[in-house]
């Protein structure tokens, strides 16, 4: 290919000249091609080692005037024949216009333009679209094309040098991470080593360090360990190996694919950095999680970019130096020091952005000022002038936003007006909670006023102090005072206030005005699974709360669980969602309930509420380690009695709400909202910290969580001004001596003193590694409930079931990858039956189809792929499960004893069953599509010219059976008797050539046809459904005899296969032509042209409708039986040996799982053997 020209100043360095002329010359690598002995090894392994395009291009042109040193490269190529199709145009079209040229100079800016023309031009033609990638990153992605052969739909994000070390020898090369495959590439002294895994398939993926390897990287599959090391940048290699693992899993869970941020900026021209455009938005997304994570922002937030400052706090008139974040709705704020201050501005809060007087004390100011009359300022930043004008740009986003909303209200407001429709929450039947539960069901009594409501005023108190000093609302200033004031409690009415503020709720809302009623609109009234298990669940949500005690606060219940269930889809309804959602409508508005919800489903608790809990499954392993690490002489214990699993899912799932005491765990829910999951985790480890003895004395599971259930029914809070609230889980436990009551405020103190140490990022890295284990366990479940689910339907073991499975899903997954002709949500979806969750399309069955069914040969291998299919295909949602595709599997390689099915026709005394079916016959149209596929199937046999010809001769004799068949039945009469007699006659004439057919036999077993043919009949595609159905049993035969009209002799058959092997060509097989010899009748009935890509049936008669078309030619007396075919089939010894001929699975299945197909590769369970060749 033409290349964009670049000088080189050593033009003989390994490279050998092949031609030459006074301007060009043409160059092969040293060592490329046959004979290229120890100097070939050794340039082939300096251009893995070195990253040298020429390991891929091992042909170039340079360009050089006769008097100049300096040389370009203007072309290379992968092949002889394409470099020197580049050469003769060199040769043709520019030689001769060079000489004209006097000034070397001129020369050379007239071939770099020229060349330069050339590939905008092709680019232009091609319609190749201009990239953000570098032109080293280009080669690199050649390469990885060229190496592993990945399709164009494979991206490639980064590579990286490294070492593989199989064994204990280290290999140099290269580690290629792309979208959906790890890959590795190494080549030293005439020895080539290949690595393909696909991140779905990594069980692990860790740092490693020991004596050996101080830095290395384990990747851990089913079936295999990999190691790398001798990286320049580990952690960048670990973190972008992370992030794309991620990715894999999330495809895993729920289908979400990896889509490109088109909208990043563009990099410089020239820049030399080997980084791709995907490197780039991956590290953006990384990036930008971290920031929402940070500071609990909506999940669709950018960022834009942060830089260093200082922020002026005026409660303690310091100067806090931190950085500061922009991104497209916020502008955040956090200290150096974590727990110093950190702030969020809404832009939509924002009036003011200015920029200040600079000053020695205060360089480089900015002020922010917000509709609540708080002023910002900023100062000591880097380019002031291009930050102020980006958030200016986002300012008048949003303000052009909230015109369009305000607008959008106005007239939906108006409308409604118009047309008098009063949105009502409940269909008027019940009245709507207007405000939080907790302040309608408030009972206090005169009697209560007491020093626990003193202490409650003092709290609230305190915080509208804290708001005077430190802010109101959103853009309050959080400090470690915030912290404290929550530690020592909420108080009641401002729960839902705060909450709200520190989840990040409050956000969503002030951006989404009107949503929830919307949702509530379109989603009450629909039922669905989600709905009928919220109802059943209604009842059970705080039970002993006077809120839930009555119709208002269950129907508040169900139009927020019900909404959320309407938006969210994937997550429906999850049991505890229920006991969380109605301790939010306590404290909070309906509305704010409902996005508190989101908040937690979707950011905070992320996964905890899908329907396998894979959130709560991940946290409870990271708890696992968690208790390994600080409470180290409990956790073997607890392993052993298997009591973390138990109670991490009960406690993290409802927050403690289900097992601790409702007026001390909503204390936890206060904690949780400000600090997020370590809160659970620090106050999980305490309660098992403060029973470590009584916990080591247990003997059994069911001991240890009476302890621990008795524990935590004595956690109480003595500030509460609620009345008391009868726990329920307090129910269940022994009746023995209560435990000593215990303070939830010291808990969580202690909770923070001892275990406050645990960083939010390190329980994200242990959520990443356990995530991991987590989805590949539901994975293995999966595949082994679906292998146990149907081993005992097929005749496969379960060590093929399992490999097939493999298969299957690999081909979903590669589909998923590279693209399909069908949706992958559809193909794809987890909350299926195990059967059900992964389903193929056709496009996908062809590539299976290819792999293991012995009928894919040649041309002809796709048509019958289809119609084998649409038999698979039962319920024609045109997707197939994997039982479907193991059925129609096991039919072709395991196909039983044909003898045991002609039994069925030979019971001539007994009578007919009333639930039997007869297979239904076969018209002339339904015929013809059954000669396309047996001529499919034939194609490319060892044995196909015999073949053909021995079904030349059944379709003689099926042929000669239809057209005696319509003498037995009178056009425009249904005679039940006549038609009797027919049938009678033909079974006779079956079973009598049945019988010589298996007289023949030599052997104890006979030819295994039936269960085949069942499955070629079936593959008609205008066949009836009932073809579908297995033979059940047949009517009883009569003694009437029919004078055989089978024919004698091939020579004189009223059917024949003719060979035309002179119009054969290189491409197709060969053509053939069915010439009927039988009745006038049939001559003029029987006329189809394209019975297979080659093969036409055609009338031999002449005559002047000799030109009809098929459609208008069809003869609709014309019938046959299955049982006639079948006897017919059985005449032939060709056709018995080809059905009957023994397929090896386990080969199949081992070819399959490592074989590459053009255009892409189909990967084998976890990944590829390294692969040596030299």
């Amino acid at each position: 290919m033409w290349v964009n020209p670049e000088d080189v100043l050593l033009a003989g360095a390994l490279w050998i000249t092949e031609r030459a002329n006074p301007y060009f010359i043409l160059q092969k690598r040293k060592g490329h091609g046959d004979g290229g002995g120890l100097t070939g090894l050794l340039v082939g392994t300096l251009d893995v080692v070195l990253d040298s395009s020429a390991r891929v291009a091992p042909y170039r042109i340079l360009y050089q005037t006769p008097d100049s040193l300096v040389y370009w490269i203007i072309a290379h190529g992968t092949s002889r024949k394409e470099i020197t199709e580049h050469w003769e145009w060199l040769e043709h079209n520019l030689l001769q216009t060079l000489s004209i040229f006097e000034n070397e100079n001129d020369i050379t800016t007239f071939v770099k333009g020229k060349v330069q023309g050339i590939i905008a031009e092709y680019n232009k033609n091609h319609d190749v679209k201009e990239d953000d990638d570098t032109d080293k990153f280009k080669e690199a992605i050649a390469k990885f094309r060229k190496l592993f052969g990945m399709p164009e739909e494979e991206k490639l994000v980064n590579y990286y040098s490294c070492s593989y070390w199989k064994g204990k020898v280290p290999r140099q090369g290269w580690l290629y991470l792309s979208i959906n495959h790890l890959c590795f590439y190494s080549y030293l002294l005439g020895k080539e080593a290949k690595l393909v895994v696909r991140w779905a398939d990594i069980t692990q993926l860790e740092k490693s360090a020991t004596l050996l390897l101080p830095d290395a990287i384990k990747v851990s599959t089913r079936t295999n360990e990999h190691v790398f090391s001798v990286f320049l940048n580990i952690n960048e290699t670990f973190k972008l190996a992370e992030q794309l693992a991620n990715i894999a899993m999330r495809q895993l869970l729920d289908n979400k694919g990896f889509e490109q941020d088109r909208s990043l900026p563009k990099l410089k021209r020239k820049s030399p950095k080997k980084v791709s455009a995907l490197k780039r938005d991956l590290d953006a997304r990384a990036k930008s999680e971290r920031y929402r994570a940070l500071f609990r922002l909506p999940k669709d937030e950018k960022l834009d970019g942060h830089t260093d400052c200082t922020l002026w706090t005026p409660f303690n008139k310091m100067h806090i130096l931190g950085q500061m974040f922009v991104s497209t709705n916020y502008i955040c704020f956090t200290g150096k020091e974590e727990c110093l201050c950190s702030l969020i501005i809404p832009l939509r809060e924002v009036t003011i952005v200015e920029k200040a007087d600079s000053s020695n004390v205060l360089p480089s100011p900015l002020s922010i000022s917000t509709k609540n009359h708080m002023t910002f300022l900023f100062a000591n930043l880097k380019d002031r002038d291009f930050l102020v004008q980006r958030i200016s740009d986002f300012l008048q986003q949003t303000t052009s936003k909230s015109y369009i909303e305000r607008e959008l209200t106005g007239s939906l407001n108006s409308s409604d007006d118009e047309s008098e429709r009063q949105f009502n929450l409940n269909d008027n039947s019940v009245p709507t909670a207007t405000q939080a539960l907790m302040t309608m069901y408030r009972q206090r009594s005169p009697e209560e006023f007491n020093p626990k409501l003193a202490k409650e005023f003092l709290k609230e108190q305190a915080w509208k102090n804290h708001f005077t000093e430190y802010g109101q609302g959103v853009c309050m200033y959080r400090t470690e005072k915030t912290k404290e004031l929550v530690l020592k409690g909420i108080p009641e009415n401002m729960r839902g206030e705060l909450w709200l503020l520190f989840s990040g709720a409050i956000n969503e809302m002030d951006t989404h005005p009107g949503y929830y009623e919307d949702l509530v609109e379109k989603s009450m009234g629909k039922y669905n699974l989600a709905t009928e298990e919220i109802e059943r669940d209604l009842h059970r949500s705080l039970p002993e709360h006077p809120a839930f005690q009555n119709e208002m606060g269950i129907a508040a219940l169900r139009r927020v669980l019900t909404a959320y269930a309407f938006r969210n889809p994937n997550i429906g309804y999850c049991q505890a969602m229920n006991i969380v959602t109605s301790v939010l409508l306590l404290y909070a508005k309906e509305e704010e309930a409902f996005w508190l919800l989101v908040a937690l489903c979707e950011r905070m608790l992320p996964d905890y509420y899908n329907t396998r809990v894979v959130g709560a499954l991940v946290d409870q392993g990271v708890f696992e380690e968690l208790a390994r690490e600080y409470v180290p002489q409990l956790y073997d214990c607890m392993q052993d009695l298997g009591v973390i699993s138990t109670i991490s899912l009960s406690w993290f799932l409802t927050l403690f709400l289900s097992v601790m005491p409702f007026e001390s765990a909503v204390v936890v829910v206060d904690c949780f909202f400000y600090e997020g999951i370590k809160v659970i985790f620090q106050l999980a480890l305490s309660v098992l910290h403060a029973n470590i003895h009584q916990l080591l004395g247990c003997k059994d599971d069911g001991e240890a969580m009476t302890v621990l259930g008795r524990y935590l029914d004595s956690v109480t809070n003595k500030d509460s001004t609620l009345p008391p609230i009868h726990h329920l889980h307090s129910l269940l436990t022994d009746n023995g001596d209560p435990h000593p009551e215990v303070d939830i405020f010291k808990l969580v103190r202690s909770s923070y003193e001892k275990f406050g140490s645990i960083r939010a990022d390190v329980i994200e890295q242990m959520r990443f590694k356990q995530r991991l284990r987590v989805i590949q366990t539901i994975e293995d479940t999966t595949k082994r409930n679906v292998v146990r689910t149907i081993v005992t339907e097929t005749a496969f073991t379960i060590d093929e079931l399992e490999e097939l499975y493999v298969l299957f899903k690999a081909e979903h997954l590669t589909s998923f990858y590279w693209g399909g002709s069908s949706n992958p949500t559809e193909r794809h979806d987890p909350s299926l039956p195990y059967l059900e969750q992964y389903r193929i399309d056709v496009e996908q069955f062809k590539g299976l189809f290819v792999l293991l069914f012995p009928w894919a040969n040649g041309a002809h291998s796709d048509p019958l792929a289809m119609r084998f299919f649409r038999l698979l295909d039962q319920n024609g949602d045109a997707l197939i499960n994997f039982r479907e595709f193991i059925n129609g599997l096991m039919k072709k390689l395991h196909t039983p004893d044909y003898r045991h099915y002609l039994k069925l026709w030979n019971q001539e005394a007994k009578p007919k069953l009333e639930n039997t079916k007869e297979m239904p016959k076969l018209n002339q149209t339904q015929f013809i599509e059954l000669c396309k596929t047996l001529y499919s199937m034939f194609s490319e046999d060892i044995a196909e010219q015999e073949l053909y010809h021995a079904t030349a001769t059944v379709t003689s004799l099926l042929l000669e059976m239809g057209e005696v068949g319509k003498l037995f039945t009178c056009p425009g009469s249904n005679d039940h008797n006549q038609e009797s007699k027919l049938e009678t006659s033909q079974r006779t004439h079956m079973r009598d050539a049945t019988d010589s057919k298996t007289t023949q036999e030599a052997g104890p077993d006979g030819p295994a046809m039936f269960q085949q043919r069942e499955q070629e009949e079936t593959f008609i595609p205008g066949g009836l459904e009932e073809s579908k159905t297995r033979l059940c049993g047949l009517p009883p035969m009569q003694d009437i005899k029919l004078e055989d009209s089978s024919p004698k002799d091939t020579g004189t058959s009223s059917a024949m296969l003719i060979s035309d092997d002179e119009t054969k060509d290189d491409t197709s097989m060969s053509s053939y032509s069915v010439l009927s010899a039988g009745s006038h009748e049939l001559d003029e009935k029987l006329q189809c042209e394209d019975i297979a890509d080659d093969t036409v049936l055609v009338r031999s008669g002449s005559g002047p409708n000799s030109e009809r078309s098929s459609s208008t030619s069809i003869d609709k007396d014309w019938a046959i039986t299955f049982e006639q075919f079948l006897a017919s089939v059985l005449t032939e010894q060709a056709l018995v040996q080809y059905f009957e001929k023994p397929v090896d699975v386990a080969a199949r299945i081992i070819n399959a799982k490592n074989v590459r197909k053009v255009g892409r590769t189909l990967l084998s369970s976890s990944d590829y053997e390294i692969s040596l060749s030299g």
